[in-house]
């Protein structure tokens, strides 16, 4: 018996990875989880073993996920919200459900997979990706993950999806069409122009230097902050919006960390206590010619704990 349950927790990781990419979603990621492992559990005696025991749970899991998703709406980013705006823009928020939320790394990607494997897992939670996904009708939505990124065969597939080998195969059609009019990037390895662009932002942002901050992002960078529906594009709109009503990140701590399969630091404000308080978990989008994309997530309250992440900071 505790073998039985050890032998179902060994796949959590790798099954919290496919719902997060269906659901785009810590929270209801988890929940599927659950059910998925409350349904293994109970039908455990009734495994035949003609599948593997990943391929088992990944049905279930698959099941878990379409079920949840036929009466919810697909999680979205502040790009897809409207046109960029203005520093003087109103602020509207949208409930923490509306928006698509970053994943740490560690809750997805499993520890004993090779460098290739773990590259092109990393890439299949990219905030862009993931993103994508959500445009895909869900059980394209999971004929895709299952295939492209989990690595199962169409028949397996199609085992999973209580479906045939030929739908699922039209079903990857689409799905890869869709994934290509979105031109999501291929997977590939951080260059080292990418790191040293990385560690420079997060130093000059330590330092509030805004001239240096600018000075690295593309022509055409993007900074969102989810829940605000608003989004900037732009270096001298970015720096303006810095010195305007973001100046009171001035004075922050960070900490380096990885989401979503990309540089990221949780960002701690000055709080008027004393010390420093949890603002926003940032992840990086770099690219050899500077930084192209900002993401500050400001539910800090429900992100941090997942990264394992204080909410204040004592005085230094």
């Amino acid at each position: 018996m505790p073998g039985d349950v050890a032998q179902l927790e060994s796949h959590r990781v790798a099954l919290t990875g496919l719902c997060y990419r269906m659901m785009g979603s810590n929270g209801d990621a988890d929940d599927a989880v659950q059910e998925t492992m409350v349904r293994a559990w109970r039908s455990l005696d009734r495994f035949d073993e003609r599948s593997s025991l990943r391929t088992w749970l990944y049905r279930i899991a698959s099941n878990v996920c379409l079920d949840a998703l036929s009466d919810r709406s697909r999680r979205v980013r502040p790009l897809e919200e409207g046109p960029s705006g203005g520093i003087d823009d109103t602020l509207e928020q949208r409930p923490r459900t509306h928006w698509l939320e970053p994943v740490a790394d560690a809750r997805v990607i499993p520890t004993d997979c090779d460098p290739a494997e773990r590259l092109a897992l990393r890439q299949s939670v990219r905030l862009a990706f993931v993103s994508a996904l959500q445009h895909l009708p869900p059980r394209q939505r999971a004929a895709l993950l299952l295939t492209d990124v989990l690595g199962c065969s169409a028949a397996e597939v199609a085992e999973c999806l209580e479906t045939t080998t030929a739908s699922v195969n039209s079903a990857l059609q689409r799905a890869r069409a869709t994934l290509a009019e979105k031109n999501v990037a291929e997977p590939a390895p951080p260059t080292p122009a990418q790191e040293a662009v990385v560690d420079r932002y997060v130093a000059a942002f330590e330092r509030y230097d805004v001239d240096a901050l600018t000075a690295l992002l593309r022509d055409d960078a993007v900074l969102s902050m989810p829940p605000f529906t608003l989004w900037l594009r732009g270096p001298e709109t970015i720096a303006a919006w810095m010195l305007g009503r973001g100046s009171g990140c001035r004075g922050s701590r960070v900490i380096r960390t990885e989401a979503s399969g990309a540089p990221a630091f949780a960002q701690y404000r000055p709080s008027p206590e004393g010390g420093h308080r949890a603002w926003a978990l940032v992840i990086l989008e770099p690219a050899d010619d500077g930084v192209a994309a900002i993401h500050s997530f400001l539910d800090v309250e429900t992100l941090f704990p997942l990264f394992g992440l204080p909410l204040d900071l004592p005085a230094a």
